[in-house]
């Protein structure tokens, strides 16, 4: 048997719920809790913001749907972080600093080394600034790689970016491969990610490496990674840092 007092109360909460007000999910702190499919409230609607900022589809319902994980573990992969289609609290901070990094990281802009700069050796280095430099014993293919490269380092995340047209106002991670691969010769046209796999010849180059999967495709040119995933974590594509490559097809191209 309800009490009066209990009665009152639902009453008032049916009363609330019928006039719009939030409930706690509803207003929940973005970052506060872990989201996943199923999930509805204003964080969701938040991270679903921020995935469209980096070019993914999203739709800004406020409800964690099938695309909405779709585009999450996308960005997951990007930003190197375990693509489960889980946004634990960590994982939506660095998604908001990749955000505002890609928003305001080219508010300045720094030119690109020359092509003919090159560093001592048979490995590249990256500069302080974000750029490679090519290894001086490296053919003229790879240092027109490298400088490829360079010129869209730094551009932002762009869904499909690159895949239209090779010169784009920002790139994907096929689309970023792509565009300098392109510079050598080596790709005729855009090719997105899986494709990479039977793109070549199967396991490590010398010179170049790429790693691909139906997801996400990144490359080592003379030691360097050149892949979207540093974008959001350093502001450039480039790094000397290695990352896992379970899961990825591994090809290089003939010769090199």
């Amino acid at each position: 048997m309800k009490t009066p007092a209990r009665t009152s109360l639902l009453i008032v909460a049916a009363v609330a719920g019928l006039a719009g007000v939030p409930s706690a999910a509803g207003a929940a702190t973005y970052g506060s809790r872990t989201l996943h499919v199923g999930m509805h409230g204003s964080d969701v609607k938040q991270l679903q913001r921020y995935l469209g900022r980096v070019g993914h589809r999203a739709s800004t319902d406020g409800a964690f749907g099938p695309r909405t994980t779709q585009a999450l573990r996308a960005t997951e992969r990007d930003l190197e972080l375990r693509a489960d289609g889980l946004a634990s609290g960590r994982d939506q901070r660095v998604i908001r600093l990749a955000v505002s990094q890609r928003t305001t990281g080219g508010a300045r802009f720094i030119a690109p080394p020359p092509p003919t700069k090159v560093v001592a050796g048979q490995v590249g280095s990256v500069t302080s600034t974000g750029f490679a430099l090519p290894p001086s014993g490296a053919p003229a293919a790879i240092k027109a790689v490298i400088a490829a490269g360079n010129v869209i380092a730094k551009t932002p995340y762009k869904w499909g970016g690159g895949h239209g047209k090779f010169d784009d106002t920002g790139y994907d991670c096929s689309g970023s491969v792509s565009y300098a691969l392109h510079a050598a010769q080596l790709v005729t046209s855009p090719m997105v990610s899986g494709n990479f796999g039977s793109w070549g010849l199967p396991g490590p180059g010398r010179w170049i490496t790429v790693y691909s999967n139906g997801g996400h495709v990144y490359m080592t040119v003379a030691g360097l990674r050149f892949d979207t995933s540093a974008r959001g974590v350093g502001g450039s594509r480039w790094t000397a840092a290695s990352r896992p490559s379970t899961g990825f097809a591994v090809t290089h191209p003939a010769g090199l």
